[in-house]
């Protein structure tokens, strides 16, 4: 199955010119905006994934990004480590391979879940945590007053790079903008206001969006089947990928299928987090995913040697995030929804909290916990 790829462009051009309040006028929207907007929803439900193009989000961009973070995770450990702030649960900084732990490890749930379905559909089984580097920078402004200063924190600098700074903020600012046309996009096909979700966006200034990218070692660990990033689900609002120069994504549609996801040249990969989840009272379900290398990434690997380039397969992630103070809760219509009890009211800074906690992010767990 091929996700289907929508263009923000219709969109960036009528809103750019029009009200809030004229978005949601149905007699005011143009049909065929409102088709999209439609498709936009539909396809984040029953798949949990989108690929968009957004005209501000150019390939030479993503390319200058995923030189710089080839050239840092190419950089001793000895020189990574010092980046690494584990009292903040990593949320700046660099997260060392071996620390994250993949929720299908710890939740016995999900293990109940994988095991019954189809042999073809089921994730790969990791034997530890994942054997991948991550590096967290935190992009747009911090909030003034917050309860949960260790999500809201400074950004760490690598020494040795003068372009980092501008170069993390101008790709993460980029990324941001179309996951905003996009929630808006999705508000609207869900028949809300098109600033449901933006508005916890951008609550007491901004949410933490974390532009994480990752970094594996495909000199070490490039054999097929070994798991990188084991199935998880993302814990925030909305999560965007740049494309990767190595294939290895996997993600289950709403029907339990199991799709390797291809990216074109020039487009981002959308995914519903659990924060979109809880907003939406269950209507969207975080998708899930995983990162394995297959025999797709070992044919790219073979011929990135061929042309003596880099063996670091790095995905520029970033996660969009609800404004920690703001509270989650089903927006809307969706509280009249059956699921609406499951999600009961929470502020994100909690919920992302005991998140990191399940995953091995947040402090140390005791032995017989």
């Amino acid at each position: 199955m091929e996700l289907p790829v929508i263009d923000l462009s219709p969109y960036l051009k009528v809103s750019a010119k029009i009200s809030d309040d004229l978005l949601n006028r149905e007699k005011e929207v143009d049909p065929q905006l409102k088709n999209l907007c439609s498709e936009v929803s539909r396809t984040l439900r029953e798949t949990g994934a989108l690929l968009v193009k957004d005209p501000r989000c150019s390939a030479e961009d993503s390319d200058r990004f995923l030189d710089m973070m080839e050239n840092y995770f190419e950089k001793p450990h000895e020189f990574k480590r010092l980046q690494e702030r584990p009292h903040l649960h990593y949320q700046v900084g660099v997260t060392p391979e071996g620390v994250e732990i993949p929720r299908s490890l710890v939740d016995e749930e999900m293990q109940q879940e994988l095991r019954a379905m189809p042999k073809e559909f089921q994730p790969y089984t990791p034997t530890g945590p994942d054997p991948k580097w991550r590096y967290m920078w935190r992009v747009g402004p911090r909030p003034s007053n917050t309860c949960f200063q260790e999500l809201n924190s400074e950004p760490v600098i690598p020494e040795g790079f003068p372009e980092w700074k501008e170069t993390m903020d101008s790709w993460g600012y980029k990324m941001i903008s179309a996951i905003e046309v996009v929630a808006e996009m999705a508000a609207i096909g869900f028949g809300l206001p098109n600033y449901a979700f933006t508005s916890l966006m951008k609550q007491a200034r901004s949410g933490p969006h974390l532009l994480a990218p990752t970094g594996s070692d495909l000199q070490r660990y490039g054999q097929e089947g070994t798991v990188f990033a084991g199935y998880h689900y993302d814990l925030n609002f909305l999560t965007i990928h740049g494309r990767s120069r190595f294939p290895g994504l996997s993600i289950w549609l709403r029907n339990g299928q199991k799709v390797e996801v291809k990216v074109p040249v020039g487009c981002l990969l959308i995914q519903t987090g659990k924060q979109l989840e809880w907003l939406t009272g269950g209507e969207c379900i975080a998708g899930m995913h995983e990162v394995v290398v297959s025999n797709r990434t070992v044919n790219a690997i073979e011929i990135a040697r061929q042309h003596n380039r880099s063996l670091w397969r790095v995905s520029s992630t970033l996660f969009g995030h609800i404004a920690s103070d703001a509270v989650l809760k089903p927006l809307g219509h969706f509280a009249d929804s059956p699921l609406a009890s499951n999600y009961p009211p929470i502020r994100a800074g909690e919920f992302v909290e005991l998140e990191l906690a399940a995953i091995n992010l947040k402090g140390k767990k005791e032995k017989n916990e």
